[in-house]
């Protein structure tokens, strides 16, 4: 009988996954319950279990005395003698118990305590293997779907894949088989909850690592991802090995390594980018296919406006602007796109505009020399200042310098209105000039450019561009491909 014991917790411990002495400790805790439920005073009760020929002990710490007051507490004089010869009065000793004597009521409590305590330790161990794996991709078999997402067993535990964390117009049938990547692993009342992403870019990043050895033997890194699943996808890459070509490397022979990935992914369509630590290079490259003509950087806004060819302009910006958005997303900088007609007009209007900075009432020698070295040279670039920019250079209080805004501001709208006037007279003059032509048509592409006045004067205060194409605006007006691309 002992032998089948240490039969049937070595079978549970093996079952539930489970450490043989957490089911030791286990039947030692329902079997003392079951003891305390049927003497609810003692607390001289013990017990030891030998994994050699599987005997249960129980026992109790008596004392020796000349009258039992307490029999569960107190053992008389001749009933210890009979257990052993040399017990004397005021000896403790260990006297065994049977544990059948407790009743089927304790023994039915000592079971369900068993069955308690090996169900929870189950439970922590699925918690603690999973919270490892957090990051990780797994796979699954879909056993119920509802409106709140998918059920998905992992072979020991379960895992919840909302309906959020699914790639759009993607749908399962029960008994199929789907890979996610985990994303949390929280303790609950019922146990350990999984949960799963198919939209995550980590899932997509784990992918790779399965598809190209060079990104799992970390060969090859992939530095950034931006993504809209189900739609479009970048990732930038590169290689610690100059002689393998990442790019060539996650595309595979024939393309067969980033179409595996497509595939699994509801046919994502994703653009492998090569990484560059330049910040112009990678925008540049980011922008792809669109090829960036020119580029101009703002650090101190994290901001890059980049023009390309005209009849290239809506590639670059994508479908609601998510080829800019997505590019953005990738490189962590603000793209302005601009066609190059409109570049070219904007440069043109900047030269066309400039108003040296000395020539602002308020502006003295050595002030306009001190704005000269901090590369304030016009009073439109003293106008895109803000007041705490401007109250940092010496000699320029908070006074001085609202002043200075309010003038340089006022002046700049000036010049702008008189310029834009000029630039719609040109424009109306070539276009009667263009429709005077047989088939002719008016010439597009500075359109954006033109604001009206009473637009000049809301912006007063406003330090935005006007006329670019942002692909951070995009994004939050949610503007469509044909409206973006309207002044193309």
């Amino acid at each position: 009988m002992g032998y089948d014991i240490v039969e049937a917790m070595t079978q549970i411990a093996r079952q539930k996954n489970i450490d043989f002495e957490v089911v030791v400790d286990t039947l030692e805790a329902g079997l003392l319950a079951a003891a305390r439920k049927k003497y609810p005073e003692a607390s001289n009760i013990s017990f030891s279990f030998s994994k050699s020929d599987g005997e249960i002990t129980m026992m109790a710490v008596k004392t020796v005395v000349e009258e039992v007051t307490d029999p569960i507490l107190e053992i008389s004089l001749e009933d210890a003698v009979r257990l052993d010869k040399t017990a004397q009065v005021g000896d403790e000793m260990d006297i065994y118990l049977d544990h059948e004597e407790f009743g089927r009521n304790a023994v039915a409590s000592a079971k369900q305590i068993l069955i308690q305590r090996v169900r929870e330790a189950e439970r922590m161990r699925v918690f603690e293997e999973y919270e490892d794996k957090v990051g990780k991709m797994v796979s699954g078999v879909v056993t119920q779907i509802d409106k709140t997402g998918l059920l998905v067993n992992l072979g020991d535990a379960e895992a919840i894949l909302p309906m959020r964390e699914l790639i759009p117009r993607e749908k399962y049938r029960q008994g199929e088989r789907l890979r996610a990547i985990i994303t949390s692993v929280e303790q609950v009342t019922r146990g350990p909850q999984v949960t799963l992403s198919r939209v995550s870019d980590d899932f997509l990043r784990a992918l790779f690592a399965v598809e190209v050895p060079e990104i799992y033997e970390r060969v090859i890194e992939i530095k950034a991802i931006a993504r809209d699943a189900g739609e479009r996808a970048k990732i930038a890459v590169t290689s610690i090995d100059d002689r393998i070509d990442p790019i060539g490397a996650c595309v595979g022979v024939k393309g067969v390594r980033v179409q595996a990935v497509v595939r699994e992914l509801n046919n994502e369509r994703i653009d492998i980018v090569l990484f560059s630590s330049n910040s112009e290079l990678f925008v540049t490259r980011s922008l792809a296919p669109a090829k960036v003509t020119a580029l101009d950087v703002y650090s101190d806004r994290q901001s890059m406006t980049a023009a390309v060819e005209d009849e290239k302009l809506s590639l670059a910006i994508g479908r609601g602007g998510q080829n800019a958005r997505l590019a953005s997303k990738l490189t962590g900088w603000k793209i302005n796109i601009l066609s190059d007609t409109e570049y070219s007009l904007i440069k043109r209007q900047q030269v066309e505009m400039a108003m040296p900075i000395g020539g602002l009432e308020g502006v003295g020698p050595k002030m306009e020399d001190r704005l000269i070295e901090m590369g304030i040279v016009s009073v439109q670039m003293l106008a895109d200042m803000t007041l705490e920019e401007l109250t940092d250079v010496e000699g320029i209080g908070e006074k001085t310098a609202e002043t200075l805004l309010e003038g340089a501001r006022g002046i700049s709208n000036r010049i702008q209105r008189e310029y834009l006037a000029k630039i719609r007279q040109e424009k109306a003059e070539a276009d009667a000039e263009a429709e005077a032509q047989p088939g002719g048509k008016p010439k597009k592409g500075i359109d954006a450019l033109f604001v009206s006045d009473a637009e000049l004067a809301a912006s007063a205060d406003d330090d935005s561009d006007e006329g670019s194409t942002d692909a951070n605006e995009t994004e939050e007006s949610g503007a469509s491909e044909e409206e973006i691309t309207s002044a193309d």
